[in-house]
């Protein structure tokens, strides 16, 4: 019975995943496979601010129902799921208005409250979304693939007569990229490492930026018929970086922040103005893990390229080291609870 337990910054800790019983409207998960995250990654180095210690992590993870509570139906033993990590209180005005993973109380699996790092954890029975017979290390990829979904989806989806472009080619920029190509719009992804420019090149975007080497304002001069990309979807974090998308944004574009940064960020409102652009913040995903099952299912997406190392989760210390010492070798490193 295996848990991985940040005891307080930079002290990761193996220790016993406690015996738990689903309550009414709840499920018992036997994890299977889980990511770590960059989210994981902060907790562990004491960077994330809402995270209380000792705290099991993890909020990607899959695995099979090992109990039902009461009142629970459409649930049986054994069943394959994925779990959404947002737990929301489903009476705020956000929750009111369908957008729950900005719930007034929000509460995040393996950050507000104990997440999906350990071998079995009651989750509720509304955040078990079924994958059928998806394997596990493919149905853990489907949270970080919500994440463009929610993106998208809040800056109107991406159309094949769209330029998208993507700051950012780490785990999100490149599965922002994967969902956006779904409808066929061209990509364009913009980043600082070579390596990671080459994957994003490899899964289909049409052209990639090194920003240390070329402008990224003055290679969007030639796209979308000298207007600039009509998508800009900033999931790098870096400072300044809003003040550019609305620069290089063509008239009438969207702009979706998934990136964020403590530090200040000027922006022109003349720029947003002028252009009539639209600007949205997207966190999390709501209740869009259904519709990444789907695109794994039917092939649309396949992840399985994206995840890198696979350790034992009793040697998560090692796949944390590894990340740390050499992190342009990995993009999705999984745990095996199996």
């Amino acid at each position: 019975m295996t848990a991985v337990v940040v005891e307080k910054p930079h002290q990761l800790r193996i220790g016993e995943s406690r015996a738990e019983t689903p309550g009414a409207g709840e499920v018992l998960v036997r994890v299977r496979r889980a990511g770590i995250c960059g989210s994981d990654i902060h907790i562990f180095h004491g960077t994330n601010p809402f995270a209380k210690y000792p705290r099991v992590i993890g909020h990607e993870f899959a695995g099979e129902i090992a109990a039902v509570g009461p009142g629970v139906p459409g649930f049986s033993l054994g069943d394959r799921v994925v779990v959404d990590p947002v737990v929301a209180c489903g009476h705020c005005y956000p929750c009111r208005v369908g957008r729950p993973n900005v719930c007034a109380n929000l509460e995040v699996m393996g950050v507000h409250r104990d997440g999906g790092f350990r071998d079995h954890l009651v989750v509720p029975a509304a955040n078990a979304v079924a994958v059928g017979d998806l394997p596990f290390e493919v149905a853990a990829m489907a949270e970080p693939f919500s994440i463009a979904a929610n993106v998208l989806e809040r800056t109107g989806g991406a159309q094949a007569t769209d330029t998208v472009l993507i700051y950012g080619a780490g785990m999100i920029g490149l599965t922002v990229l994967l969902a956006a190509r779904l409808e066929g719009a061209r990509c364009i992804v913009t980043d600082i490492d070579d390596a990671r420019l080459a994957r994003a090149a490899e899964l289909g975007a049409a052209r990639v930026i090194n920003a240390r080497r070329e402008s990224v304002p003055e290679a969007m001069k030639t796209e979308n018929d000298g207007l600039g990309p009509s998508l800009v979807i900033e999931a790098a974090g870096a400072p300044g970086l809003i003040d550019e998308a609305t620069r290089v944004a063509s008239p009438a574009g969207r702009i979706g922040l998934l990136g964020f940064t403590a530090e200040p960020t000027p922006t022109v409102q003349q720029e947003i103005v002028k252009k009539e652009l639209t600007i949205a913040g997207s966190r999390l995903n709501r209740r869009l893990l259904p519709r990444v099952v789907v695109w794994f299912k039917t092939r649309r997406i396949d992840p399985r390229g994206l995840v890198t190392q696979v350790f034992p989760a009793a040697d998560a210390q090692a796949a944390f080291d590894l990340i740390a010492r050499d992190p342009g070798s990995t993009m999705k490193v999984q745990l095996s609870f199996e």
